[in-house]
C-alpha cells in the first residue's frame, strides 16, 4: 500500500502495512515502546482481534475494509487534545463526503453511523505524564466493503457496500484522513 499525493509533513510518512495482525491498536503500541517515528500509521487488511471501545471487539476480517492507527507525539497538555475523538469523527464524515457523496452521522463522540447502524469507529488511547500526553494513538475502522456480520453485531453494524452498492478506494481514504487530521491536529496543538 501507498499513499501517493500525501500532503502531510509527517502523518502517514511512515506506513507500516500488514496482511494480518491482532489488533493495530496493539501494533502502534508496541511500536511506541520502540520508538518509531512521530505520525506513522500502522494498516492492516485483517485484524483477527481489533479494539474496540470499552475493551469491545472490532470486527475486521475481510480485505479492503479499513483498519488503521495513527502514533503521534504530541507533548502537549491533556487539555489541548480534548476534542480529538470527535474531531476525527468529522474529519471521516467530511472526507466521505468529498470523495463519495455520502451523508452519514456521528454517533457522539466515536462512531460513524448510517440509518442507526455503525459503519465506523474510532479509539483514542493516551500515555501520560501528569497532564501531559507522551503518547496519542488513534484507531481508525471503517467498513467499507464488508457484506456479512458476525451473528452478535449484524444488527447493528453495516457497510458502505451494504448500504450504498458502492465500491470505495480504501488508500484514497486513508490519505485524505492523513491530510485533513494534521492541519486540524497543528490547530489543537498551538
Amino acid at each position: 500500500m501507498k499513499l501517493d499525493n500525501l500532503k502531510t509533513k509527517y502523518i502517514g510518512k511512515n506506513l507500516i502495512h500488514l496482511k494480518t495482525i491482532d489488533s493495530t491498536q496493539l501494533e502502534a503500541w508496541r511500536l511506541f515502546e520502540k520508538k518509531v517515528q512521530n505520525g506513522t500509521i500502522v494498516v492492516a487488511d485483517i485484524q483477527t482481534n481489533g479494539q474496540g471501545t470499552h475493551g469491545r471487539r472490532w470486527y475486521t476480517n475481510e480485505t479492503e475494509n479499513i483498519a488503521f492507527s495513527i502514533i503521534i507525539y504530541p507533548n502537549c497538555n491533556i487539555k489541548n487534545i480534548e476534542s480529538i475523538t470527535i474531531e476525527i469523527a468529522r474529519i471521516i464524515v467530511k472526507v466521505l463526503k468529498k470523495l463519495y457523496d455520502l451523508n452519514l452521522e456521528i454517533k457522539y463522540p466515536n462512531d460513524i453511523v448510517y440509518n442507526e447502524k455503525k459503519i465506523g469507529g474510532i479509539l483514542t488511547e493516551t500515555k501520560l505524564s501528569g497532564e501531559m500526553v507522551n503518547a496519542l494513538i488513534i484507531g481508525i475502522g471503517i467498513n467499507l466493503n464488508q457484506e456479512k456480520f458476525p451473528d452478535e453485531i449484524k444488527d447493528i453494524a453495516t457497510s458502505i457496500k451494504n448500504e450504498f452498492g458502492i465500491s470505495t478506494n480504501r488508500e484514497e481514504i486513508i490519505l485524505e484522513i492523513c491530510n485533513e487530521f494534521e492541519s486540524v491536529l497543528n490547530k489543537l496543538l498551538k
